[in-house]
């Protein structure tokens, strides 16, 4: 008899299997192929690719938008060649209008990540961890998720999209969850508030949309096997090395809103 071959799933579909059972699913960032493979031998059932990480490893810059879409998709695409658990990319916000957003997943499909996060900031977008990010409004942050679907239909894909807000942080705790709520209505298949502030505000995110699962930062790496914090760089350190205090006062010399000019009639 004819044997044919056996069809491995989908990461997307191993992502779902994962999001579909009850607990906490740990997953840690990686930022390129090697920590990728660390992440999987811990025992990990997947991981994510940290923008923050792969803008200081691959450029040695500030995430502050200064990454492409190119870059970023390449670097998805060697992380998930490396590994065979699953891999959520960051798609930052989209670089650009829907049709932009509608590229990047399409892209992201075929680099075969098994998710892609989607954030609502204006372009250049700021790294979660850093001042000064802004958001798009509610109507451009929910089309960005439509978008999303529909290159993920058009492509046949069942790739799970991750929508971020920036809202809480560079609006409010309400706007968060208004738009938290909108991406779920717009298809979302996970929901992520950044930079959420206390334990009643967590309790209030997870009840926006109770059967969709929630992203947040946890406060252990699974086994507690983790260098002493004496022995590792602070996080305000490695942003100092990678130049973020440059950056800022680069960015302080094309700031219009600070500048005024005289206009001369000739």
């Amino acid at each position: 008899p004819l044997l044919l071959p056996r069809v491995k799933n989908s990461p997307a579909k191993a992502l779902r299997s994962i999001l579909q059972s009850p607990g906490v699913h740990l997953g840690p960032a990686c930022f390129d192929g090697l920590s990728a493979k660390l992440v999987e031998k811990a025992g990990f059932s997947y991981c994510f690719t940290s923008g923050f990480s792969i803008s200081a490893a691959r450029l040695g810059l500030p995430d502050g938008g200064l990454i492409s879409y190119g870059e970023m998709v390449d670097q998805a695409q060697l992380i998930s060649q490396a590994v065979s658990i699953p891999v959520i990319g960051d798609g930052d916000n989209g670089y650009g209008n829907a049709m932009n957003v509608k590229r990047t997943i399409k892209g992201f499909i075929r680099a075969g990540l098994a998710g892609i996060l989607l954030e609502d900031q204006v372009s250049p977008k700021a790294c979660g961890h850093t001042r000064g990010r802004k958001v798009v409004s509610r109507e451009e942050a929910v089309m960005r998720i439509k978008a999303a679907i529909h290159a993920r239909e058009e492509a046949g894909s069942d790739i799970v999209i991750v929508a971020r807000t920036d809202a809480r942080q560079a609006v409010s705790l309400d706007e968060a969850l208004w738009r938290t709520k909108a991406f779920a209505d717009a298809g979302a298949d996970v929901l992520f508030i950044d930079a959420l502030a206390s334990t009643e505000e967590m309790k209030a995110f997870c009840a926006i949309a109770p059967g969709v699962p929630k992203l947040d930062a946890l406060n252990a790496i699974k086994g507690g096997r983790i260098p002493s914090p004496e022995s590792i760089p602070t996080f305000e350190e490695i942003k100092e090395i990678v130049g973020f205090s440059a950056y800022y006062d680069e960015e302080k010399r094309y700031d219009t809103s600070r500048q005024s000019f005289l206009l001369f009639a000739p």
